[in-house]
């Protein structure tokens, strides 16, 4: 199975969970690090997740991976608040993020610049709108590395 139909099938099965908890999902993914494969669950509520939270999300959740048992590698389940300075990948994070500072790394410069920290303004499949001090600066998504919450004290 491919990693995008386990992160789908993960979804799919997470977020009853994360519903009837409150909670929202930020994230599913299942990547390799240093030989080891790993299902994160990322998910956060008004006002942080905590670990009892995670603890409890985990737990409804390793019962229905066993149920259903699809993933045929072994793994390691996470389940953690996606952070302060939480990376934006799907447009429902940058809906969410709308009017928050963000950290921007480019893969070209654009006017001479790689790196952006700026207010999202806006954002469509094409383009995410930010502005920096009184200047609105348009980013082709296509070019951009990383989009993060900045981390604002």
């Amino acid at each position: 199975m491919k990693k995008a139909e386990i992160e789908e099938k993960c979804t799919e099965l997470v977020t009853p969970i994360i519903e009837a908890g409150g909670y929202l999902l930020w994230d599913v993914e299942y990547v390799k690090e240093a030989g080891e494969n790993y299902l994160r669950v990322y998910a956060d509520k008004d006002g942080g997740i905590g670990i009892d939270d995670c603890v409890s999300i985990s737990r409804q959740l390793e019962v229905l991976l066993d149920e259903k048992d699809f993933i045929k590698d072994e793994y390691i389940l996470e389940v953690s608040s996606p952070g302060l300075t939480r990376t934006l990948k799907k447009d429902k994070e940058f809906e969410r993020s709308i009017g928050r500072l963000v950290d921007i790394k480019l893969y070209k410069a654009l006017d001479g610049q790689k790196e952006f920290e700026a207010v999202l303004d806006a954002f469509d499949e094409k383009y995410l709108t930010v502005k920096e001090n009184d200047k609105v600066i348009q980013i082709e998504r296509e070019n951009i590395s990383i989009v993060k919450l900045a981390f604002v004290e």
